[in-house]
């Protein structure tokens, strides 16, 4: 790979990490109750399995390898956006703004593995 696509994929993994990281922060800011408590886990592991996929990805042994990571990626990004609306509608207008930001974000980057995605087959 050029120096550009080394930047490209650094670039990408220092944004997954500063989203599962921004999760992890979010949910320790709501209140402990049931539904958060299983809302913020899902998110939480959701949230940190796509970097950790994209990773992968990167060190692929193969194009099929590869396209699967990025479909994983994808998936987990899709998943964290959804915990993100069930939190979005059952916590207070307090906890909206930061959730918005990262259910944007969460969005942002399903929208970027699925670019990959046909780039790629």
């Amino acid at each position: 790979m050029n120096k550009t696509q080394n930047s490209k994929q650094y670039d990408l993994e220092d944004r997954t990490f500063e989203f599962a990281k921004n999760i992890a922060l979010y949910i320790k800011e709501l209140s402990k109750n049931i539904s958060n408590l299983e809302y913020g886990k899902q998110v939480v592991g959701a949230s940190g399995s796509v970097g950790a996929n994209y990773i992968e990805a990167n060190e692929a042994l193969s194009k099929k390898d590869f396209v699967m990571r990025i479909k994983i990626c994808r998936k987990e990004a899709k998943e964290s956006a959804y915990w993100l609306g069930l939190i979005l509608e059952t916590n207070e207008e307090k906890y909206r703004q930061e959730g918005e930001k990262l259910l944007n974000e969460a969005t942002e980057l399903k929208k970027i593995f699925s670019s990959i995605l046909l780039k790629s087959q």
